[in-house]
């Protein structure tokens, strides 16, 4: 009996399916991928962009996408655009919204997600930085102020105070942040707690002003006002 010729036809792929955030955390190339991105940055001189901050971003993003209200899956989706965020870093500081949303589709589209899903991903993605975005969704405003809020001393990666730039010093002097929502007044307030002694408020301001305002248009997008406590002012 003659052995048929094996086929050149590419084997087909199974069909979309609902990627879980705890899948995305656990891909080895997505890994390495955010691990190696915080190592340009780190080359760069800039603050942690790794794990940690991802981590952070993803969590503060399920916590507004709660509060909100929005349905489980979109929040999920949420999650997973902030913790695919700053994934474009490893190719370049410039434009990695962009490339961060083109690695993003590579990935999840070999991991099985429909593209449907895929989309609003991409979105939030590509406009999370205030160089050249803007909020567009709920699962975008909510990345954006986790983003923005995540400014503390763990985030230094410096280990020469003596070279530390405007940078390093502000989040250096951040002991305490957190976002907490406020339904009751319809407020999203960022809460800052800063040494004085290693950088002052003015010095915050001067690099976080235009992140401000990101947040501001985003809480707006969500329905609510942003407003910002630095050592128990407030500011609005």
């Amino acid at each position: 009996m003659q052995k048929s010729e094996p086929s050149s036809e590419p084997l087909a792929l199974a069909g979309p399916r609902p990627v879980t955030l705890k899948e995305v955390r656990a891909n080895a190339k997505v890994r390495k991928l955010i691990d190696g991105a915080n190592e340009v940055m780190k080359a760069m001189g800039y603050t942690e962009h790794g794990q940690r901050h991802v981590g952070v971003v993803s969590s503060i993003t399920r916590y507004i996408l709660e509060n909100v209200g929005v349905p489980p899956r979109e929040n999920e989706l949420g999650q997973i655009a902030a913790y695919l965020h700053d994934i474009g870093n490893v190719i370049s500081r410039e434009d990695h919204p962009i490339s961060g949303a083109n690695l993003a589709y590579a990935l999840l589209t070999e991991m099985g997600m429909d593209v449907v899903e895929i989309a609003p991903i991409l979105g939030a993605i590509g406009n999370h930085e205030e160089a050249g975005g803007t909020p567009i969704s709920s699962i975008s405003a909510a990345l954006i102020i986790a983003d923005k809020s995540d400014v503390h001393l763990s985030r230094v990666q410096n280990p020469v105070m003596e070279s530390f730039d405007i940078h390093d010093r502000v989040n250096y002097a951040v002991q305490k942040s957190r976002v907490e929502m406020r339904p009751e007044g319809h407020t999203i307030e960022l809460t800052l707690e800063i040494d004085t002694k290693e950088a002052t408020v003015m010095e915050y301001f001067e690099i976080f002003l235009s992140r401000m305002i990101m947040c501001r248009q985003a809480a707006e997008m969500l329905g609510y006002k942003f407003t910002l406590s630095v050592n128990g002012t407030y500011l609005e």
